[in-house]
């Protein structure tokens, strides 16, 4: 071999050996690398549920918002409230009964669902039951061949609605009623219901129970115990293994609560959790505590917040005329929808078997209305930053909040119970409606939140509030401005906030009230925000030339206030009227009149 060749192949192998120990050092740097991107990126372990949290379906309830509620029986061609259980089936006969229609009003209205009242207290059953001659297969409807439940079942499905059932546990009508073989009665009605009508997500439960009724031809009066009578865990069983996703409601749930009054109102705070057996279906005395739930109760029973768009439940001609108005409703909705609960808006049929045009018109309005003031969300995309992330991890970073995914959520560490959340607008923008949302598969953790505005190189507070759950609604005087502040302050553990939303809103007229504060001087308030008062002393009419209410007034302990609210610098084109409210003379500090909505 040459002396070239030796030196050649001595340096092949000197260059083999040097990319060996390359190809060595790479592979030792590219492991050390990957384990120190694999050290520094641990996932971050999500916060603990904290106290009671919610069932899959009461999850699946929390997702809705507003849904129908339908009166309907002998009571809309009698002209009653509670029929007394003694009316013919014959009276019973709609000629123009359209459940499409129903359907149809209801998803234009942006409702997503209807709960129909299979039987009120008259015990006159919408659906050919077995287990009474009191039902619509001894009315004139359809010849007796009709199925008002099976018909709306159908309408909803091509509409795309949930149903939902109201079966009245008290019953006028049947003889049985009051003695413990009735039960059996209404388990069969419940179990007809709950096997033959498709999915269910609501059964409703009414707390009137015993009293004055037909029974059977006995008319007398028949006392129950309501707390015992019915034997609900055992009723309650029915649904569960026929209808497993359907909530139930009642004062006491299981799983939806009572709002505490039939005005359509839910306050601050709103609770979704309740000590367990405190409340029971008719309990009386607690409404307060239906309103606000418990704070720190042991089971989760979120709020249904019920009314009607007319002064009744049934259909009344003479009421054709009182339908809520717009400004009613939408009041409605920010203390139902944006206070922590569902909305069920009552619509009865009138005799024809139709939504009457009028409620169908007013539906519509409050659609429009809502299209119109949540269409544009004045966060999304922006730019976000929180005084603390859990774990700095982009997991749980302020992103979460505004990015409209309900499954994602901003999370502070374990040990902190309050941050700031900043929303950078980018520029000077009008303000008056946010939107905050928690992270309820974690339970309801703030009990306390402001929401600031920067103001001049400074935030001030625009309004605040205590409750979150899982849907609040926080409307404040417009305001222009191009940065948010919120503050929240954890319960007692951190904070999950899976969404967060900022509106302007059209202006409203609130519900008013005027009263007395402790010093004895005339206060005059609403739950809106927006308008601006004046008012008078004399009887007359208060207009925008009468005295503007600025700050609490003295006034004699007798005598009558007049006021009026204005918005949209007193220009009523826009559709929004004013709202007059008349005193009574009053006698003491602590009496006070609320007013109604023109």
């Amino acid at each position: 071999m040459s002396k070239y060749n030796t030196s050649y192949k001595s340096n092949y192998l000197k260059l083999e050996s040097i990319m060996k120990r390359i190809s060595l050092i790479h592979l030792i740097t590219a492991i050390a690398i990957a384990c120190f991107i694999l050290s520094s990126c641990n996932p971050v372990e999500p916060p603990e549920p904290f106290g009671a949290i919610p069932s899959e379906r009461q999850l699946e309830w929390h997702k809705l918002k507003y849904y129908a509620f339908i009166h309907f029986s002998p009571n809309t061609f009698t002209d009653m409230e509670w029929g007394f259980g003694d009316e013919a089936e014959s009276v019973f006969n709609p000629t123009e009964l359209d459940c499409r229609q129903w359907a149809k009003a209801a998803k234009d209205a942006g409702m997503e669902g209807i709960v129909i009242t299979a039987k009120h207290h008259d015990g006159f059953c919408l659906w050919p039951t077995t287990t009474t001659e009191h039902s619509i297969k001894n009315s004139p409807y359809k010849n007796g061949k009709g199925d008002i439940i099976k018909e709306l079942q159908l309408a909803c499905e091509e509409f795309g609605l949930k149903l939902g059932i109201y079966l009245s546990p008290w019953d006028r009508n049947h003889h049985l009623y009051g003695i413990p073989e009735y039960i059996d009665v209404y388990r069969t009605q419940l179990t007809e219901l709950m096997t033959n009508y498709g999915e269910i997500f609501e059964f409703w439960m009414d707390g009137a129970m015993g009293g004055s009724g037909y029974y059977g031809g006995a008319n007398e009066s028949r006392k129950i115990d309501n707390k015992v009578y019915y034997d609900w865990p055992n009723t309650w069983k029915i649904v569960r293994e026929l209808q497993p996703m359907a909530v139930m409601f009642s004062d006491g749930g299981p799983d939806i609560r009572w709002i505490g009054n039939e005005q359509g109102y839910a306050r601050d705070p709103n609770w979704c959790t309740t000590k367990s057996n405190y409340f029971y279906a008719g309990i009386g005395g607690v409404n307060s505590e239906l309103a606000t739930g418990h704070e720190n109760g042991d089971q989760w029973l979120p709020a249904e917040v019920n009314t009607s768009i007319r002064p009744g439940w049934f259909y009344h001609k003479s009421q054709d005329d009182q339908v809520k108005s717009l400004n009613q409703l939408i009041d409605n909705w920010y203390h139902s929808v944006g206070m922590n609960g569902n909305f069920i808006l009552n619509v009865p049929p009138d005799q024809r078997g139709l939504f009457h045009e009028n409620d169908v018109a007013r539906l519509k309005e409050l659609r429009d209305y809502l299209d119109n003031a949540f269409s544009i969300n004045l966060a999304k995309g922006k730019k976000t930053t929180a005084t603390n992330t859990r774990g700095n991890s982009s997991e749980f970073n302020s992103k979460k909040a505004i990015d409209s995914d309900l499954d994602t959520y901003w999370a502070t560490d374990d040990s902190v119970h309050q941050a700031m959340f900043y929303i950078d607008l980018g520029s000077e923008t009008k303000v008056n409606c946010v939107l905050l949302q928690e992270y309820i598969k974690l339970g309801q953790r703030v009990k306390k939140f402001s929401v600031q505005v920067l103001d001049n190189g400074e935030f001030k507070s625009a309004g605040s509030g205590i409750t979150i759950g899982n849907r609040r609604l926080l409307k404040f005087k417009t305001v222009t401005t191009s940065k948010l502040r919120i503050y929240l302050y954890g319960r007692k553990t951190s904070l999950a906030i899976s969404n967060i939303e900022v509106y302007r809103v059209p202006e409203m007229l609130g519900r008013p009230e005027i009263s007395r504060n402790a010093d004895g001087k005339i206060v005059i308030s609403s739950d809106s925000p927006d308008p601006v008062y004046h008012f008078t002393t004399d009887g007359s009419e208060p207009g925008p030339d009468s005295p503007k209410f600025v700050d609490p007034y003295s006034f004699p302990q007798k005598g009558v206030v007049k006021a009026k609210a204005f918005v949209d610098n007193y220009s009523s084109s826009s559709g929004t009227s004013g709202i007059i409210l008349f005193y009574k003379r009053c006698p003491s500090k602590k009496n006070f009149m609320r007013g109604t909505l023109s």
